[in-house]
């Protein structure tokens, strides 16, 4: 038990350690310095556009990197903070502030690790894909909506969280545009659109950043330009450790945050497993779930105590470590200590960076997180997708993505059971049965076989899985025939499974064929279903012998019981 244990737990680094070498540290570091570079920039805009300070967003990139790479189930996992967890932490930021934040972060981290121990790393993937695409886009919407701002560095009121109402504060106050800001936010992302044209391997946010970096310093100290704001206009970074910060528990904030700390926890799943699964796509390697949620987790737990956000498994870091040679998880830990060395002796250097750049940096991953062609895609498809995609998309742009998650979940929950409940058949048969229809596959030349009932028996069949939404279609198929027959054969051959409704409503029926002097008899009945009915009450009330594991013994058990009952009528009239 515990060495299963053992196997299931085993971080991915743990592995790759054994047939470690030279050749591939050599890769792992390059891969390291590159992805600990390209992670800086990423890191200050996400702290920024959550609403916490830089460095905390830094913070995050460090620790919570160095965490998810060391105890993770996959191999070139890169963790730290992304563009999906802006939103809610906006949101938390204002209503609850940082604090709040920290233990909303702290109980997802506690969620995660319990997903992952429960071993619902698999669960999680089946998470309807409309759903995670609605939210999403409706994320990429909500954050090029906030970064409208700094684009056009428009002087404004403190923006409103409503995602109307901050367009219409941007419409109000647009006269107020700066156009240097302007053009160092459109100058930025066409670096970021043109560089990978000229290299794959240097990401264009990289280059953008230092490109524009450098030009706003010029012409603020050469072109006497006043107008462009950067970071160390708005922030002051600390190029230091942080320290340990105190997190206040209570059981009153803890009840307020638990809707969000659910959230981050849901997103931190659905994110990092999709990340994973990518990264599985292009190395060939297959992580285990159920550890990278544990990491996951462990990261959120820790990361809050040290002033850090949420974190997760980042796509973008993920695909740019893998394409520069990363195939072990000592990249993702290199890239972390890449990230605190620059913060330590090159951290002052960040506050010359545009506010400009970096909204030009967060349009571009708005862009990406779209998925536009992919939504357009879905719209196309049944209208019960639609409705899911559509859903999700606005109650995240218009509410959050707490509502979100829970309508467009409750919303493939119901669209599931419709389709399930509309699977599954139930048929009514008198007189005889085909049994050579039956076949799947016969030859010409087979004979026929005929079953023939009894008077007074009815076949009833059920097609498909009992459920709860069947099990009312079954008595309304019952009533809508409305007939007294002697004997019922239920046929469940094709019946996959049943749950607890489907049992009481069986239950109730043979209950009521007992009380009408009706005999019941189960036939085609799986060992599955089986092991189902004896526990409950149904073999008492119809006796053994009437549960038959196929039709033809169901027949002769109704002319048994049916060569009884004339008897018997026999009898009486004598």
């Amino acid at each position: 038990m515990q060495t299963n244990f053992l196997q299931d737990f085993q971080p991915a680094l743990f592995q790759s350690l054994k047939t470690y070498n030279k050749e591939k540290f050599i890769a792992d570091l390059m891969a390291g310095l590159i992805v600990g570079v390209v992670a800086l920039p990423l890191a200050i805009a996400f702290g920024i556009a959550s609403g916490v300070t830089p460095e905390k967003g830094i913070y995050t990139a460090i620790i919570a990197g160095f965490i998810i790479s060391f105890l993770g189930g996959s191999t070139v996992q890169v963790g730290g903070p992304t563009g999906a967890f802006i939103v809610i932490v906006y949101g938390i930021v204002e209503q609850y502030g940082v604090h709040g934040l920290a233990l909303a972060t702290v109980i997802a981290g506690v969620m995660l690790v319990m997903m992952g121990f429960l071993k619902l790393g698999a669960v999680i993937r089946f998470i309807p894909y409309p759903i995670v695409v609605g939210f999403t886009s409706g994320i990429a919407l909500t954050i090029f909506s906030t970064q409208m701002k700094d684009f056009f560095g428009l002087t404004t009121p403190k923006l409103p969280s409503g995602f109307v109402e901050k367009w219409i504060t941007y419409f109000q106050h647009f006269s107020t545009v700066n156009w240097w800001a302007v053009l160092i936010g459109v100058t930025s992302v066409v670096i970021i659109i043109l560089t990978p044209k000229i290299s794959k391997k240097i990401p264009g946010s990289l280059v953008a950043i230092i490109v524009m970096t450098i030009a706003a310093y010029l012409m603020k100290t050469y072109g006497n330009i006043q107008g462009i704001e950067t970071i160390g206009d708005r922030f002051i970074i600390n190029s230091q450790l942080p320290a340990v910060e105190n997190i206040p528990i209570n059981l009153e904030s803890m009840r307020l945050l638990f809707p969000a700390a659910f959230t981050i926890a849901m997103l931190c799943a659905i994110e990092s497993l999709l990340s994973a699964t990518v990264a599985d796509g292009v190395t060939g390697k297959k992580h285990n779930s159920n550890m990278e949620l544990v990491a996951q987790g462990v990261a959120n737990i820790v990361t809050p105590f040290f002033g850090g956000i949420p974190a997760t498994g980042a796509i973008a870091r993920t695909m740019t470590n893998i394409n520069n040679g990363g195939r072990t998880p000592v990249a993702g830990i290199i890239h972390a200590c890449v990230l605190l060395l620059i913060v330590l002796f090159l951290g002052d250097l960040t506050k010359h960076i545009p506010m400009a750049c970096l909204a030009g940096v967060l349009v571009v991953v708005a862009y990406n997180m779209s998925e536009w062609r992919t939504f357009l895609s879905l719209t196309k498809q049944s209208k019960a997708t639609l409705a899911i995609l559509l859903t999700t998309f606005f109650l995240t742009v218009i509410f959050d993505l707490t509502v979100a998650i829970a309508v467009g979940l409750l919303l493939a929950v119901f669209a599931f059971l419709k389709r399930m409940n509309e699977s599954t058949k139930i048929s009514h048969t008198t007189g005889s049965i085909n049994i050579s229809e039956e076949m799947e596959s016969h030859s010409q030349d087979m004979k026929e076989e005929v079953l023939y009932l009894p008077h007074g028996v009815e076949v009833y069949e059920i097609d498909g899985p009992f459920f709860f939404g069947v099990a009312n279609k079954f008595d309304e198929k019952m009533r809508e025939i409305g007939d007294h027959p002697n004997i019922r054969i239920i046929r469940m051959r094709k019946v996959p499974f049943i749950d607890s409704t489907g049992l009481n409503n069986l239950e109730t029926l043979c209950r009521n064929s007992k009380k009408e002097k009706i005999h019941i008899i189960l036939s085609g009945v799986k060992e599955n279903i089986r092991e189902s009915l004896y526990q409950s009450n149904i073999p008492q009330i119809v006796g053994d012998e009437n549960i038959c594991a196929d039709i033809h013994l169901a027949v002769a058990r109704a002319r048994e019981i049916d060569a009884g009952l004339q008897k018997e009528h026999k009898h009486k009239h004598r």
